[in-house]
């Protein structure tokens, strides 16, 4: 248990500076960006019939007239006291604006990284069980026509097949148009991210599926489970008692792993259904220069991507108890 809370802490100290890295990051990205926020938010015609005064009370609003790492300074300052600042664009309080935005993607994000991690570990077992016979050649196939498959070329394809042509789904947003917010139901928010969630699934089934194929190969060529088949030991029994045990640890790491690349994939999804979450903020924040909200986002999916990897490392000991063992005895 001390072993657990001091490598716990040790991570959490490695978080706190990779935080610190991501957020300078981000923001010189922003700073050095050809975007004009004042042309890209006021536009030119209504630019150009403003006074010079007014010019320089919005480039104040918008932070043109202050050294950058001043600006960063300050907003480094009002994080640590936690407060994320106001957000240019929507003039709320950038936590507010996260928190809301959140809510709507975490459906997705929850239900697409357990349904792809899940299919995808059942179709490893099944390949690499079946190595060589039509089940391992047709998933390999599956993997790599999905994996070579951009994400908004399959959201855009699914949207077209479902929404358009058989019109079960619908086209995009997170709730019913013109419906109140207290007159929208939990099955009105469960059909809208439908689409949204099996695209985000799809796409990130493929990596899985691979790796888990070529671990359970490598299992059920040990000598130990030759010598189980030896002994007449059925290959579901094999899988089961020893595949499942080979493949646990590479496929806890990969699916906690693949956090990151599903907040990624988010991006292009919510842009093409629509979808009010994270990553429509994102874009929104980019491209109209809000660099307190982007940055806000930045940081909130940076904690998730790292407490994904550090959950994955803590439940290394649980998954495979001479891990426990190994950690005691040091």
């Amino acid at each position: 248990m001390k072993h657990r809370l001091t490598f716990a802490a040790k991570k959490l100290i490695r978080m706190f500076f990779l935080l610190l890295g991501v957020s300078l990051v981000t923001f010189m990205l922003v700073s050095v960006s050809p975007l004009d926020p004042l042309q890209t938010n006021v536009g030119q015609v209504a630019l150009g019939s403003m006074s010079q005064e007014q010019v320089e009370k919005l480039e104040a609003y918008w932070g043109m007239d202050t050294p950058p790492l001043q600006r960063y300074m300050g907003w480094l300052s009002d994080v640590v006291h936690g407060d994320l600042g106001m957000s240019l664009l929507y003039r709320q309080p950038v936590a507010s604006i996260v928190g809301e935005r959140l809510a709507n993607s975490l459906w997705l994000l929850l239900f697409s990284w357990a349904f792809s991690g899940i299919l995808g570990l059942l179709l490893g077992v099944i390949a690499g069980t079946l190595r060589g016979r039509w089940p391992d050649r047709l998933i390999r196939g599956y993997c790599l026509l999905i994996s070579s498959t951009p994400a908004f070329w399959l959201a855009l394809l699914l949207l077209l097949i479902f929404s358009v042509w058989l019109g079960w789904l619908p086209i995009g947003l997170s709730v019913p148009i013109g419906m109140e917010a207290s007159a929208v139901t939990v099955a009105d928010r469960l059909r809208h991210a439908i689409l949204p969630a099996l695209t985000l699934s799809i796409t990130g089934v493929a990596n899985i599926a691979m790796h888990t194929r070529e671990k359970m190969i490598d299992v059920l060529e040990t000598d130990y489970v030759l010598f189980a088949k030896a002994q007449g030991e059925s290959t579901l029994s094999i899988v089961w008692r020893h595949g499942l045990r080979g493949v646990a640890l590479p496929a806890l790491t990969l699916q906690f792993a693949s956090v990151s690349e599903i907040i990624g994939g988010s991006v292009l999804v919510e842009q093409v259904f629509s979808y009010p979450g994270l990553g429509q903020a994102a874009v929104t924040a980019g491209l109209g220069s809000d660099l307190p909200l982007l940055l806000g986002i930045t940081l909130l999916t940076s904690v998730i991507v790292f407490g994904g990897n550090l959950v994955a490392d803590l439940l290394y000991g649980v998954v495979d108890p001479r891990i426990r063992r190994g950690a005691a005895r040091r």
